[in-house]
């Protein structure tokens, strides 16, 4: 079996029984799916390592499908004097966008400014200055008054002067991670999702392996490898703790809302300081809707469950997306979704979340090496900063110079062979790579056609349940696409699209009526529950936003 199979149907079976067989003996065994530990396993079988990732959700579950989608330079973070994080994010914001053209894409933003508030234009263009000197290019550019009502209608217009454009980058945080991992694969990576490291096997003082535990059969199996690296981020402690490590991660909170794009319209992301606060929240287009996040808050401890967002937070979004834009007057019905995640910051003692530093810390705790905190930006860095610290525990550790590059390069699919418009087809080729021509190539024509309120294609669902190692629907309409975040409903509101995305899964991954009853059920428990608007308070939540 060749690792491409690995993710469709019976190979998931396969593999397992290759790793009780010792088939597969590793020399990197990362624990945790998301875009860290994603990179990391990249690096890994890019060097030729045998590389074994385990997740015990879903990959991408936690923090890395529920970020801001934004892949920044983080210029608060030059302005608070952290120069070193920004200028490696600038650069690899710049690789990226180079790199994954449609998947990680430019993105304008702006701050509108006003008279006797801060920041005021003057000092925001000499910070931008040298942002832009990072990067080598020239983004920014004043905006008049009458420049920025004009792209933006509906702005608070008292006392505004004009506002700065300048530019970051955004993506679609679940699918980078999916990249990333086909990319390791490419190399001989092998990854399963919900498989859990329930504990580490020690000898003579030193980690050499973990008991791993498949989560859909109960089968538990132990796997030995030259070094375990602990890819957990908000749940790195977990692993620690059985050793004895100091608990360093600090959980935060970001909380997120969608609305239609028609009733908030914008072609920039919008840096609003909060009129409660003067926090900084975006407000910005994504996937043909409008997101206003994030909050940040202590988490109050971690555990293995979903987070969603808490009625102070809703209303905290909603004061500053209509003080910023009164005129869109957007209220608690007009939200379609919301989404929460939960932020791996490591603990400096700082009072407020908000001022903890972003970069991330790697720690060796008799042979296991943990990796927490950093930014999406930097996940490259990352995983090169784990290998350099997991080297010493790897025999014949190859000591040459090898390509920076991520994805691989290819030529984008003709739009007009199956009817789309270029800029939907250089999407699908960032999202899917080189299996975007695989994914289009379909007999059924109207799968190449866009599900209602979504740029998601019909035949984007075939391709994920046939091809990316879907166990759940959750998986399918929460992370390989993102139908639950975008269309009403969880995407299962109309009953078309329910017919349609039930026989997708019957076809793809054989499912029969109860089988598709009961994925049906758990997926509405969970969106409802997380993904869409919280219970109305009681007046009893009063932790600040």
């Amino acid at each position: 079996m060749t690792v491409s199979q690995e993710w469709k149907q019976g190979g998931r079976e396969a593999l397992f029984s290759q790793l009780e067989q010792q088939d597969i003996k590793p020399d990197v065994l990362v624990i945790g799916g998301g875009i860290t530990g994603a990179g990391i396993a990249r690096e890994a079988a890019k060097r030729g390592l045998t590389t074994l990732l385990v997740e015990r959700r879903d990959f991408a579950w936690g923090t890395s499908s529920r970020s801001s989608k934004m892949v920044h330079g983080g210029l608060r973070y030059m302005a608070s004097g952290d120069i070193k994080t920004t200028l490696h994010s600038v650069h690899e914001r710049e690789r990226l966008m180079a790199e994954a053209p449609g998947l990680v894409d430019r993105m304008d933003y702006m701050m509108a400014h006003y008279r006797g508030r801060f920041p005021g234009p003057l000092a925001f263009n000499l910070l931008l200055f040298v942002y832009d000197m990072f990067a080598r290019q020239k983004y920014r550019r004043f905006m008049t008054r009458r420049q920025l009502e004009a792209v933006a209608p509906g702005i608070r217009s008292e006392k505004l002067m004009g506002g700065t454009q300048f530019s970051d980058a955004v993506t679609d945080d679940a699918r980078l991670v999916m990249r990333v991992l086909h990319e390791a694969m490419e190399d001989g990576a092998h990854c399963i999702n919900y498989c859990a490291a329930r504990s580490l096997i020690r000898q003579e003082g030193r980690v050499v392996g973990a008991e791993l535990e498949d989560t859909l059969s109960g089968k538990t199996l132990s796997v030995r490898a030259s070094v375990v690296i602990n890819a957990t981020g908000a749940w790195a402690d977990e692993l620690r703790g059985q050793l004895g490590g100091e608990s360093k991660i600090r959980p935060a909170r970001g909380s997120h809302i969608v609305i239609a794009a028609e009733q908030l319209p914008l072609k920039h992301s919008f840096t609003v300081l909060h009129p409660d606060d003067d926090r900084p929240i975006f407000i910005y287009p994504w996937e043909s809707r409008t997101v206003i996040g994030t909050t940040d808050l202590d988490n109050g401890g971690i555990s293995d469950a979903e987070v969603g967002i808490t009625e102070k937070e809703l209303n905290y979004l909603l004061t500053v997306v209509n003080y910023q834009f009164p005129g869109a007057a957007v209220q608690r019905a007009d939200i379609i979704s919301s989404w929460a995640g939960v932020r791996p910051l490591v603990s400096s003692g700082a009072r407020n979340p908000s001022k903890e530093k972003r970069d991330h810390s790697i720690w060796d705790d008799q042979g296991l090496i943990s990796v927490s905190g950093g930014k999406l930006t930097t996940f490259r860095l990352i995983a090169l900063d784990a290998l350099q610290a997991a080297r010493a525990y790897i025999d014949d550790y190859p000591d040459v110079h090898f390509e920076e590059t991520i994805f691989r390069s290819g030529a984008v699919p003709d739009a007009q062979r199956y009817g789309l418009t270029d800029t939907l087809m250089r999407r699908l080729h960032g999202f899917y790579g080189p299996d975007a021509e695989k994914l289009l190539s379909t007999d059924d024509a109207t799968l190449n056609s866009a599900i209602s309120g979504t740029l998601t294609l019909w035949s984007e669902l075939c391709w994920a349940a046939a091809n990316e190692a879907v166990v759940h629907l959750d998986d399918l309409l929460l992370r390989r696409t993102r139908i639950g975040l975008l269309a009403a409903g969880g995407g299962l509101a109309d009953a078309d699209t329910e017919q349609k995305i039930s026989a997708i899964c019957r076809a793809q991954l054989g499912w029969d009526d109860g089988r598709w009853q009961q994925e049906k059920s758990r997926y509405l428990n969970i969106w409802h529950s997380y993904y869409s608007l919280p219970p109305v308070s009681d007046g009893t939540d009063s932790q600040a936003v």
